[in-house]
């Protein structure tokens, strides 16, 4: 579903990422951790193409960074969904409109959209809130339109950068739940985060960026004897 083989990203001639290796499988779920700054972001970026590598070759979901033609580029981003720790919401339209957006600028049939988007919100919990605007949400709801917007085009893989970065305890564990379901429902999920605590709840696969590399870690508490 996902491999990166050799890849090496620099900025303003200082390496980020060097003769980075990593790969997942389809319907798996990945913690990606490491410190601010380590690249965790711009590894992300690699994924849906925002970011082409200098070295090496990024494979996603069949599409090939080392040729893939620019006007492939939005057939593959409809293949991956994205959460972003800031939302990123409009805030001048309703969550409906929200979601609504991202099978607009696909060219979703009309007839299919409404039911797309209500089944969505459905799924995430916001029916009920879907004439409402971002701004008279919660954190946790409006990150939960997010996660609707990622996935009203059905993913094969949600990319969720902090996606519980800026909530509190319940709001996060709430956003855990339902990634934990959408990963079980077959979406495979690649999650950046900070908060061990919740990787210890909430245990899966996970990969620290560090010093450019990445390395597998087992974040498991030690069995008392």
């Amino acid at each position: 579903m996902i491999e990166l083989d050799g890849v090496t990203v620099s900025f303003d001639g200082q390496q980020v990422l060097t003769n980075l290796s990593f790969s997942m499988k389809r319907g798996e779920f990945v913690y990606l951790v490491g410190q601010t700054g380590a690249g965790k972001s711009s590894l992300m970026r690699l994924l849906y193409y925002d970011l082409i590598p200098e070295a090496g070759r990024v494979r996603v979901a069949g599409y090939d960074s080392s040729n893939i033609a620019p006007k492939e580029i939005p057939f593959l981003r409809r293949r991956i969904g994205v959460v972003f720790q800031d939302f990123k919401l409009l805030d001048d339209r309703s969550v409906y409109d929200n979601v609504a957006f991202a099978l607009h600028v696909t060219n979703a049939r009309r007839g299919d959209l409404k039911k797309k988007v209500l089944h969505v919100l459905a799924e995430v919990g916001l029916s009920h809130k879907r004439n409402q605007m971002p701004q008279e949400l919660s954190g946790g709801e409006q990150q939960r339109v997010v996660i609707a917007r990622a996935l009203v085009n059905e993913p094969a893989i949600l990319i969720a950068d902090e996606p519980t970065g800026n909530l509190d305890p319940a709001s996060s564990a709430e956003i855990m739940e339902l990634m934990t379901k959408i990963n079980m429902r077959g979406t495979a999920v690649l999650m950046a985060t900070h908060n061990y605590d919740l990787v210890k709840k909430y245990p899966a696969r996970v990969v620290q960026l560090k010093d450019g590399r990445l390395q597998e870690v087992d974040m498991r508490a030690p069995k008392k004897r």
